[in-house]
């Protein structure tokens, strides 16, 4: 859909080109594609299930990697069902409504985990440098508020980017550059002055993302200055806990902040590396947080052991 020049209209549908370059070899691709998404959602309930059944892990630690899991499970299924009838269906159009609903779903659901990740560095500094006070900051009624404040806050910072878009005339292209709806780059489709949406765009990046990273970062320079006064056997200990939690922090905050700046600085929209850095942004994250998880706490890995009957003894890593 191409409407002339100076003349406005509402899109009615988007086109999601998949791959750009690389049509030919969608369909092929689409099964490593479709085995990492499996592994994802498979791994992911894995840790929900372990979490859920083992009592010694009702801890707040443990219940927000069940928040962790829920939303990986979440985010990579908002694109990955759509993506995989692109590349084996030829399945291209997105209604423009339907297109709103996925592109609010997947900012919203990063918002969110962004949150929970924050969350956890609240744990993890709580229980090193307040180790007597854990339990009676953190009690299970007060982390189940934290879970909603984080549904409601990512929800509440995408909810006016869907109207912005409404509000847009498209009178150029109505072919996207991603597999999936993104505000980045369906904005870039209008035909209108679209500052207020990337001024909105900065604002959420920088309140959401930028504030949770940095307010991260600090809560990990107190746990380092506590844990450096500690003995060594307790400083490996220390460390031990924190490990998974820093590993998916970089795992989530890394592709987020190199696919921003691809959007903000690249000026081809036929360029692969945004694709490629989009898709790794949704689906990496999920794959990896299970297996991070599972095979840094001792906790977990034993309980997948016992789940498979392993009877190999391992010691803590």
């Amino acid at each position: 859909m191409v409407v002339p020049a100076g003349n406005e209209s509402s899109a009615t549908y988007f086109i999601l080109i998949g791959l750009p370059g690389l049509e030919e070899a969608q369909f092929w691709l689409a099964f490593p594609l479709c085995s990492l998404y499996l592994i994802a959602v498979l791994g992911n309930l894995m840790i929900i299930y372990i979490v859920r059944t083992e009592h010694s892990l009702h801890e707040p630690m443990y219940i927000f990697l069940c928040m962790l899991s829920g939303l990986d499970i979440l985010i990579s299924t908002s694109s990955m069902p759509k993506m995989m009838a692109i590349f084996w269906f030829n399945s291209t159009t997105i209604q423009f409504d339907a297109c709103l609903v996925q592109m609010f779903a997947i900012h919203s659901l990063s918002g969110m985990e962004s949150t929970v990740l924050l969350a956890m560095a609240f744990d993890r500094y709580v229980a090193i440098c307040h180790p007597l006070r854990h339990a009676t900051v953190l009690t299970l009624p007060r982390v189940a508020k934290i879970g909603m404040a984080a549904v409601v806050r990512g929800a509440a910072l995408m909810a006016p980017l869907p109207v912005f878009i409404k509000q847009l005339p498209f009178c150029r292209s109505n072919v996207l550059s991603h597999s999936y709806c993104l505000h980045q780059d369906v904005m870039k489709l209008a035909c209108a002055d679209i500052r207020v949406n990337i001024i909105y765009g900065l604002i959420v990046i920088i309140s959401a993302i930028g504030l949770d990273s940095l307010l991260i970062s600090f809560s990990y320079l107190l746990i380092l200055k506590t844990v450096l006064g500690l003995t060594r056997e307790a400083q490996a200990k220390a460390f031990g806990t924190c490990v998974s939690h820093v590993c998916a922090v970089f795992i989530f905050y890394v592709p987020f902040i190199g696919l921003s700046m691809v959007h903000r600085f690249s000026k081809r929209r036929d360029s692969l590396l945004p694709v490629i850095m989009a898709n790794i942004y949704l689906l990496v994250p999920p794959v990896l947080n299970p297996i991070v998880y599972g095979v840094k706490t001792k906790q977990i890995r034993q309980r997948i052991l016992r789940l498979f009957h392993v009877t190999t003894h391992m010691t803590d890593s």
